[in-house]
């Protein structure tokens, strides 16, 4: 920009609002991404769940969380990230019987091992080749032969986390017992968090003690998904889904579980940040973002 006299004007300085203008123009950019990538695999996006503001909300916390990166520099995190509410939607939801389920985890898994698509409905088809594209486009990344054990036991942990979870929501429709508290919390992967943070790990050039980083991730995974909890536990009562509040602990004693494990957690951060200290302050910003937005809404639209 020029003065009146012809002059370079400085750049202004920096205050929390212009952050917050950069991080929200990163956001947009990555939201046309996120409903381009959509648009593409049709029927595993048709539900009306997924909804504009999903997009949006979803940019917006990976912008937040590395608020120096740019929306190309996020795409794998919000690829997969996108990818894992597309798998939710058809296990959770959209799955009729634990068979079902079963061969959603088989093809996903075969996919992931290096094996084509296989046949199925068009939203099992599409789940299937959008996977094949996110580990097609991670091989080509530096990081990914020094991680794909990582990559790929943080998928299976995911996929099985969430077979056993609709497991444990047919069971309870059936008249069944539902799990503990802690059983359900030791389930946490069933969110998804820890794998796409090692995707973004392997997009972001993998460096740091893979064991400190993963721990300090499945640390983070425990508070988001007990934050969740706190804020879906409407939706969740509508849409029949478990919940910590339905397993026989009030609010007050989950948000004080929160909070003991939000302390662990930046214990963990602080080992994983000596040779990764971008992604220790990612996940720590995701946790705080999260703490923030559970607080007063959800990421899916209504059904």
């Amino acid at each position: 920009m020029e003065g009146t006299g012809g002059e370079t004007a400085a750049p202004p300085a920096f205050t929390p609002a212009l952050e917050a203008g950069t991080i929200c123009a990163v956001a947009g950019q990555a939201q046309r991404q996120m409903r381009s990538w959509a648009a593409a695999y049709p029927a595993l996006y048709d539900a009306k769940a997924f909804d504009p503001a999903l997009f949006s909300t979803l940019a917006l916390a990976a912008a937040f969380s590395g608020p120096g990166l740019g929306a190309d520099r996020l795409a794998m995190a919000n690829k997969v990230c996108l990818w894992c509410f597309g798998l939710d939607w058809s296990i959770d939801y959209a799955a009729s019987s634990r068979a079902v389920v079963a061969g959603l985890v088989r093809r996903c898994a075969a996919v992931a091992d290096g094996e084509e698509p296989e046949p199925g409905t068009p939203a099992e088809s599409e789940l299937s080749r959008f996977l094949a594209d996110i580990r097609d486009g991670l091989r080509t990344e530096p990081a990914f032969p020094r991680l794909r054990g990582v990559w790929r036991d943080e998928l299976q942990r995911m996929l099985d986390a969430m077979a056993l979870e609709w497991d444990w929501k047919a069971a309870r429709e059936n008249g069944g017992a539902a799990p503990s508290f802690e059983d359900y919390l030791a389930n946490a992967d069933n969110l998804g968090f820890a794998f796409v943070f090692v995707s973004h790990w392997i997009a972001s050039g993998g460096g740091g003690d893979v064991a400190a980083v993963r721990e300090a991730g499945w640390a983070v995974q425990r508070v988001i998904r007990l934050l969740n909890d706190l804020g879906t536990y409407e939706r969740d009562l509508e849409w029949g889904d478990l919940n910590a509040l339905l397993l026989g602990r009030p609010r007050a004693e989950v948000q004080e579980r929160i909070a003991a494990l939000t302390a662990e957690a930046r214990v963990l951060i602080e080992r994983a940040r000596e040779g990764a200290p971008g992604l220790a302050d990612y996940m720590e910003r995701q946790m705080d973002f999260c703490a923030g937005f559970y607080g007063v809404t959800d990421f899916w639209g209504s059904l």
